[in-house]
């Protein structure tokens, strides 16, 4: 059998990726203060030893109040450097490419793990007030957000411009932006999160507009020959909110902004809204952008066998697949799709007895 698409190499700028698979940014809950621990040197360094192309951290917030928890990782301070340095170098050296993602989670912040209901943190359980683009809660039981003014959202294109020196400084090769699921960037560009009035709110140039700013400045810091991502939510899943369409334009503009390759995801705008997911539901809107914009992309939701996985890069519906539960599951799942798929692919030495 000749080699799958999946498993073939891909060239982004001046970075190489052994494969076309991804570990997607989820969550750990496992840090104090921002800082990195061992288990996300564990958890990170085994998908990269597990095979995958590229492995990402989790959402890395850039400011202390853009935490999805008190228990997330950051990187607003020089001194959250050097764990990160350590768990990149890792990931290099297991043939990945160490990438990461950053975040603010906007109104969406101060919440306890998933694991302790997800439920609004307090300021005396170390909580505190999140920021948003209009002062707008999440839901019933969040609290009403602090809507940036003016020098507020400046100040999160220049949290964002800091990060990005950070982790080139931390031996990243990939910078991911969130603007997906719900936290700010994405509640700047969503109707249903944006009331503003002022050039950040109202029209789609004007709620665009931060993303925009955000990409420019981190691509003024991220070296040339290292390639920047865009998580987005495709679609809100509702009427009245953010569409495919908006998607498919937003495309456009992140090209010119310096954007290598758009992440589609969907929803997390707000509760209860009904999601018709089932296997690779989300591939359609990749593959949209990939028919009318000259981008890459990455798909990402319920792929979760390797001959799906090979199907969306030979039938050019994305570039990158990224796994999420599915890598969770497994570490070492890209070794056995190379098997599954009859690809002879290189196992760590240290493994090589059970290939």
């Amino acid at each position: 059998m000749s080699q799958p698409h999946l498993l073939a190499p891909l060239t982004i700028r001046g970075v190489t990726f052994r494969n076309r698979i991804g570990v997607s940014p989820m969550c750990q809950y496992s840090s104090t203060e921002g800082f990195l621990t061992d288990w996300h040197l564990v958890h990170l360094g085994s998908r990269a030893a597990g095979g995958a192309g590229l492995v990402f951290t989790e959402a890395t917030a850039v400011g202390a109040r853009g935490r999805i928890s008190p228990s997330d990782l950051g990187i607003w301070d020089d001194q959250h450097v050097p764990g990160l340095q350590r768990v990149a170098a890792f990931i290099r050296a297991q043939g990945a490419v160490a990438g990461i993602q950053l975040a603010h989670a906007g109104r969406k912040a101060s919440t306890a793990p998933p694991w302790q209901g997800g439920r609004p943190v307090s300021a005396a359980e170390g909580g505190w007030q999140p920021v948003a683009p209009s002062a707008l809660a999440f839901d019933d039981r969040s609290p009403i957000p602090e809507e940036l003014d003016r020098d507020g959202v400046s100040g999160i294109v220049l949290a964002f411009k800091q990060a990005a020196v950070r982790a080139r400084d931390a031996g990243f090769q990939v910078v991911e932006i969130h603007a997906a699921h719900g936290y700010l960037i994405h509640e700047f560009l969503s109707p249903l999160s944006n009331h503003r009035t002022d050039e950040y709110g109202g029209s789609y140039d004007n709620r665009t507009r931060l993303l925009k700013h955000v990409c420019k400045a981190v691509r003024e810091e991220w070296p040339r020959e290292f390639p920047l991502f865009v998580r987005v939510s495709s679609t809100d899943w509702v009427e009245g909110g953010w569409r495919a369409e908006d998607t498919v334009a937003l495309a456009h503009h992140l090209s010119s902004c310096g954007v290598d390759l758009v992440d589609c995801s969907s929803g997390g705008i707000a509760p209860g809204i009904v999601i018709p997911a089932g296997p690779g539901y989300q591939v359609p809107f990749s593959q949209r952008i990939k028919d009318t914009v000259p981008m890459l992309t990455a798909a990402v939701g319920l792929i979760t066998s390797p001959a799906q996985a090979d199907q969306i890069i030979r039938n050019e519906q994305a570039d990158l697949v990224l796994l999420a539960r599915e890598m969770l599951r497994d570490p070492y799942w890209p070794l056995k799709a190379a098997r599954a798929l009859g690809v002879d692919t290189p196992w760590p030495d240290q493994y090589a007895r059970a290939k």
